[in-house]
Protein backbone atom coordinates (compact mmCIF):
# COMPACT_ATOMS: atom_id res chain seq x y z
CA UNK A 1 0.00 0.00 0.00
CA UNK A 2 3.44 2.11 0.43
CA UNK A 3 4.73 2.05 -2.51
CA UNK A 4 1.10 2.86 -4.61
CA UNK A 5 1.18 5.94 -1.98
CA UNK A 6 4.94 6.74 -3.20
CA UNK A 7 3.87 6.04 -6.96
CA UNK A 8 1.06 7.93 -7.31
CA UNK A 9 2.80 11.04 -5.33
CA UNK A 10 5.52 11.02 -7.71
CA UNK A 11 3.69 10.72 -10.58
CA UNK A 12 1.85 14.02 -9.45
CA UNK A 13 5.25 15.65 -8.80
CA UNK A 14 6.19 14.91 -12.26
CA UNK A 15 3.10 15.78 -13.39
CA UNK A 16 2.98 19.33 -12.00
CA UNK A 17 6.50 19.93 -12.62
CA UNK A 18 6.41 19.25 -16.21
CA UNK A 19 3.52 22.18 -17.37
CA UNK A 20 6.69 24.56 -16.31
CA UNK A 21 8.99 22.61 -18.49
CA UNK A 22 6.64 22.99 -21.30
CA UNK A 23 5.68 26.40 -21.22
CA UNK A 24 9.37 27.33 -22.12
CA UNK A 25 9.14 28.11 -26.20
CA UNK A 26 11.71 28.87 -29.00
CA UNK A 27 11.54 32.58 -30.36
CA UNK A 28 10.14 31.75 -33.45
CA UNK A 29 7.41 30.08 -31.55
CA UNK A 30 5.88 33.19 -29.93
CA UNK A 31 8.14 36.30 -31.50
CA UNK A 32 8.87 37.48 -35.38
CA UNK A 33 12.28 38.04 -36.30
CA UNK A 34 10.78 40.17 -39.15
CA UNK A 35 8.98 42.84 -37.15
CA UNK A 36 11.58 45.03 -35.12
CA UNK A 37 10.36 48.02 -33.18
CA UNK A 38 12.40 50.49 -30.87
CA UNK A 39 10.08 52.23 -28.33
CA UNK A 40 11.45 54.80 -25.42
CA UNK A 41 9.04 55.13 -22.28
CA UNK A 42 8.84 54.70 -18.12
CA UNK A 43 9.44 51.22 -16.18
CA UNK A 44 6.18 50.37 -14.68
CA UNK A 45 7.54 46.70 -13.76
CA UNK A 46 10.45 44.72 -13.24
CA UNK A 47 9.97 41.07 -12.90
CA UNK A 48 13.12 39.00 -12.13
CA UNK A 49 11.79 35.60 -12.43
CA UNK A 50 12.50 32.18 -14.29
CA UNK A 51 12.19 30.94 -16.96
CA UNK A 52 12.72 35.34 -18.28
CA UNK A 53 13.11 38.00 -16.56
CA UNK A 54 10.34 40.52 -17.95
CA UNK A 55 9.57 44.60 -17.84
CA UNK A 56 6.68 46.74 -18.48
CA UNK A 57 7.00 50.25 -19.51
CA UNK A 58 4.26 52.84 -20.62
CA UNK A 59 5.42 54.25 -24.21
CA UNK A 60 3.33 55.72 -27.31
CA UNK A 61 1.96 52.98 -29.92
CA UNK A 62 2.11 53.36 -33.61
CA UNK A 63 -0.55 55.79 -33.50
CA UNK A 64 0.75 57.95 -30.64
CA UNK A 65 -1.56 56.74 -27.52
CA UNK A 66 -0.25 55.39 -24.67
CA UNK A 67 -0.02 52.11 -23.55
CA UNK A 68 1.62 49.37 -21.59
CA UNK A 69 4.26 47.33 -23.45
CA UNK A 70 5.49 43.69 -21.96
CA UNK A 71 8.97 42.69 -22.88
CA UNK A 72 10.69 39.44 -22.06
CA UNK A 73 14.25 39.14 -21.15
CA UNK A 74 16.80 36.52 -20.49
CA UNK A 75 16.94 34.31 -17.22
CA UNK A 76 17.70 36.12 -14.29
CA UNK A 77 20.73 33.69 -14.63
CA UNK A 78 21.70 35.04 -17.82
CA UNK A 79 21.03 38.61 -17.92
CA UNK A 80 23.67 38.87 -14.50
CA UNK A 81 26.29 37.09 -16.78
CA UNK A 82 25.39 40.17 -18.95
CA UNK A 83 26.13 42.46 -16.40
CA UNK A 84 22.52 42.92 -14.80
CA UNK A 85 21.60 42.91 -11.43
CA UNK A 86 17.63 43.51 -9.55
CA UNK A 87 18.18 46.91 -9.50
CA UNK A 88 20.20 47.88 -13.23
CA UNK A 89 16.05 49.02 -14.15
CA UNK A 90 13.89 50.21 -11.74
CA UNK A 91 10.33 51.46 -12.20
CA UNK A 92 9.98 55.02 -13.11
CA UNK A 93 13.57 54.85 -14.93
CA UNK A 94 13.19 56.17 -18.41
CA UNK A 95 14.33 53.35 -21.06
CA UNK A 96 14.79 52.86 -25.04
CA UNK A 97 14.04 49.40 -26.08
CA UNK A 98 14.68 47.44 -29.11
CA UNK A 99 13.63 43.79 -29.89
CA UNK A 100 10.83 41.78 -31.55
CA UNK A 101 7.52 41.90 -31.77
CA UNK A 102 5.37 38.91 -30.42
CA UNK A 103 3.42 37.21 -33.40
CA UNK A 104 0.14 36.76 -31.39
CA UNK A 105 -0.16 40.02 -29.01
CA UNK A 106 0.64 43.73 -30.37
CA UNK A 107 1.74 44.76 -26.84
CA UNK A 108 4.61 42.03 -26.33
CA UNK A 109 8.20 42.06 -27.49
CA UNK A 110 11.29 40.15 -26.75
CA UNK A 111 13.94 42.63 -25.96
CA UNK A 112 17.18 42.86 -27.47
CA UNK A 113 18.88 45.75 -25.78
CA UNK A 114 18.19 48.06 -23.40
CA UNK A 115 19.16 52.36 -23.38
CA UNK A 116 18.96 53.52 -19.55
CA UNK A 117 18.52 57.52 -20.05
CA UNK A 118 22.51 57.94 -18.71
CA UNK A 119 23.08 56.15 -22.39
CA UNK A 120 24.04 52.65 -20.42
CA UNK A 121 23.10 49.63 -22.64
CA UNK A 122 22.20 46.50 -21.15
CA UNK A 123 21.63 43.48 -23.07
CA UNK A 124 19.35 41.55 -22.59
CA UNK A 125 20.19 37.95 -23.47
CA UNK A 126 17.55 37.83 -26.22
CA UNK A 127 16.23 33.88 -27.42
CA UNK A 128 16.83 34.41 -30.98
CA UNK A 129 20.30 34.79 -30.48
CA UNK A 130 19.80 30.66 -29.55
CA UNK A 131 17.60 29.95 -33.12
CA UNK A 132 19.44 27.95 -35.78
CA UNK A 133 20.60 29.64 -38.37
CA UNK A 134 18.49 29.22 -41.40
CA UNK A 135 19.35 26.62 -43.94
CA UNK A 136 21.14 28.15 -46.62
CA UNK A 137 19.07 26.39 -49.28
CA UNK A 138 15.84 28.75 -47.57
CA UNK A 139 15.10 31.71 -48.77
CA UNK A 140 14.66 34.66 -45.82
CA UNK A 141 10.61 35.53 -44.82
CA UNK A 142 9.01 37.61 -47.03
CA UNK A 143 7.64 40.85 -45.16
Amino acid sequence: MRTKFVVVVAAAVLLASAGRVLAHHSFSAEFDATKTFKYTGTVTKVEWMNPHARFYIDAKDDQGKIVNWDFELASPNGLMRRGWNRNSMKIGDTVTVTGHRAKNNPLVGNASSVVLADGKKLFAGSSIENEPAAAPSQSPPSQ
